[in-house]
C-alpha cells in the first residue's frame, strides 16, 4: 500500500491535468474491474462483487493535487504563476517545483534586503516568479512554457508510523480504492477517481451524475492540525486515533444514520476511528450528496499534516484502518 501511495504522490496531477495519474490507475487496476474515462477526465469503474446490491454504491477519490499554472514570462526570463487550489503563500517562497520537464525555484528577495514593512506585510503569492534559469524572456518562451503546470518538487519519506510528501491529499484515497478493486467484494461496487476537486468539486459531479448512486463514501485526507501552537479544541483530527468521520463541513451535512454505523461497525470490527471535530472545509461530497434526487452520503478521511503544502504528514496506522474499515462500510451501504 505505501509503494502505491509512494508512486502516485511521485506523479504530476494539478486540477485539470490529472493525465498521468489516471493513466496510472488505470493500468493497475484494468485487469480487476470495467473501467471507463468520461469526456471531464474522471476515471470510473465498475467492480464486480459476488452478489447484486440492494443500494448502488459509488466510493470517490480525487486524482488531482494543488499547483501552479503558468500565465507569463518577464523580460528576465521569470515565469509568472497563478494557484490552483487553496494553497499558503508562504510555502510557495524559496520552494523547488518542477514546471512540465523542468525544473525552477520560486524566487523571494532575500530577508536581508527587505525593509522594516516587507518584513511585515502578509505572505502573497502575488509578485512571486519561478526561475527556471533562461538567460531571457526569448529563452523562456522557446520552452513553451505557457498554460503548462508545476508541482512541489518533493522526496516522499517514511518516518517511523509517519509518511510525509506531496499530494497525500488525496492519492492516499485513490490508493485505498485502488486496493478495494484488487479485491474480491461481496457486492457490485462502482468508483469514481475524479479530477478538479481543488478547484471546486467539479469532476465528482459529473462522475456521481453518470453512475446515478444511492449512497456514497468520499475517501480523503483532511486537515490534522494537531501540532504545537494549535489550540486544543482547534484540533480537527488526531494522526494515530484513526480515520475521521465528518458529521458537518463547509458544503455537507452528512447522513445521521451512516455517521453512527460507521462509529458502530468500527467498534464492532475494533477498528480506530474519530469524529471530524470541525465544520469547515469541504470536499466531493458537496457536489455527491445533491446529485439528481439526493444521495446518503459519508465522509472518511486520513489525518494529515501540513495539508496543500510540499509535504503533507499521515501516519500508516490511520491508513490501514480506513483499508479496514471501507470495505466493511460499502458491504453495510450496499446490501
Amino acid at each position: 500500500m505505501i509503494d502505491r501511495i509512494e508512486a502516485l504522490c511521485a506523479l504530476p496531477g494539478v486540477s485539470g491535468r490529472e493525465d498521468a495519474v489516471r493513466a496510472f490507475i488505470e493500468q493497475e487496476i484494468a485487469s480487476h474491474c470495467e473501467v471507463k474515462t468520461d469526456p471531464l477526465g474522471n476515471l470510473i469503474a465498475f467492480k464486480k462483487g459476488a452478489a447484486r446490491p440492494r443500494r448502488r454504491v459509488l466510493l470517490d477519490a480525487h486524482m488531482d493535487e494543488v499547483g501552479l499554472f503558468i500565465t507569463g514570462v518577464t523580460d528576465s526570463g521569470l515565469l509568472r504563476f497563478a494557484t490552483a487550489g487553496g494553497i499558503d503563500p508562504k510555502v510557495l517562497h524559496g520552494r523547488r517545483v518542477k514546471v512540465g520537464n523542468r525544473y525552477g525555484v520560486i524566487g523571494v528577495k532575500p530577508v536581508h534586503l527587505m525593509d522594516e514593512e516587507e518584513r511585515r506585510k502578509p505572505s502573497s503569492a502575488a509578485g512571486l516568479l519561478i526561475d527556471i534559469g533562461a538567460k531571457d524572456k526569448e529563452e523562456a518562451l522557446n520552452w513553451n512554457l505557457i498554460g503548462e503546470t508545476a508541482v512541489f518538487d518533493s522526496r516522499f519519506l517514511r518516518l517511523g508510523d509517519k509518511i510525509t510528501g506531496k499530494a497525500l491529499d488525496d492519492r492516499i484515497g485513490c490508493a485505498l480504492l485502488m486496493e478495494m478493486i484488487g479485491k474480491e467484494q461481496p457486492y457490485d461496487l462502482w468508483f469514481s477517481f475524479s479530477v478538479q476537486e481543488e478547484l471546486g468539486t467539479r469532476g465528482a459531479k459529473t462522475a456521481a451524475f453518470s453512475v446515478d448512486p444511492d449512497c456514497a463514501v468520499v475517501v480523503e485526507t483532511t486537515t490534522a492540525a494537531d501540532i504545537p501552537g494549535v489550540e486544543e479544541g482547534k484540533r480537527v483530527c488526531l494522526l494515530g486515533n484513526g480515520p475521521a468521520v465528518s458529521f458537518l463541513d463547509g458544503g455537507t451535512c452528512y447522513d445521521r444514520e451512516l455517521y453512527s454505523l460507521c462509529f458502530a461497525e468500527a467498534e464492532k470490527a475494533g477498528i480506530p476511528v474519530q469524529p471530524k471535530a470541525a465544520a469547515t472545509g469541504g470536499n466531493n461530497a458537496q457536489a455527491i450528496h445533491v446529485n439528481k434526487g439526493g444521495v446518503r452520503t459519508l465522509a472518511l478521511s486520513i489525518p494529515c499534516r501540513y495539508l496543500h503544502g510540499p509535504y503533507g504528514m499521515a501516519d500508516v496506522r490511520d491508513i490501514a484502518a480506513l483499508s479496514s474499515l471501507l470495505p466493511v462500510m460499502a458491504a453495510r451501504m450496499a446490501e
